[in-house]
């Protein structure tokens, strides 16, 4: 056994593997801005809740979610940004970049507020890009 395989063994043996993440473990060709409106919809949920309380530790709690749901939004709106959506894409609808853009942008000012009007505008982005989705599924 060779030093270097023993230094791997040791390795191997004493540390914690790194873990990778991506949308999924191969190309699946599984897409669908669906995902992103269902989490755009519970921000909105979640700030109306937020409004409609007068609980703290409710409006702690509905805070958190609704942050961690408008980056779940952020995340699927870059995989279909990123990954769906190619350059022929972008040649028949010369806006999509922009609408990626204000909706991502959107997601974030959404976890910085409790305004629902944030929330709708993001919803009203968010049915812009599937309209332009589906046509390019025809």
């Amino acid at each position: 056994m060779t030093l270097l395989t023993r230094i791997n063994a040791l390795l191997d043996a004493t540390t914690t593997p790194l873990v990778a993440c991506a949308h999924c473990d191969l190309p699946c060709g599984v897409y669908d801005p669906a995902q992103a409106r269902l989490e755009a919809q519970a921000v909105k949920a979640c700030m109306e809740k937020y409004n409609a309380s007068t609980d703290n530790d409710f409006k702690v709690r509905a805070t958190f979610i609704k942050e961690e749901r408008a980056e779940l939004v952020k995340h699927h709106l870059w995989v279909l940004w990123t990954d769906y959506f190619k350059v022929e894409h972008l040649k028949e609808f010369p806006n999509l970049h922009d609408l990626f853009w204000m909706a991502t942008k959107s997601a974030g000012e959404a976890k910085k507020t409790n305004d629902v009007n944030v929330a709708d505008r993001l919803l009203s982005e968010i049915d812009a890009i599937a309209e332009l989705f589906w046509a390019t599924k025809k």
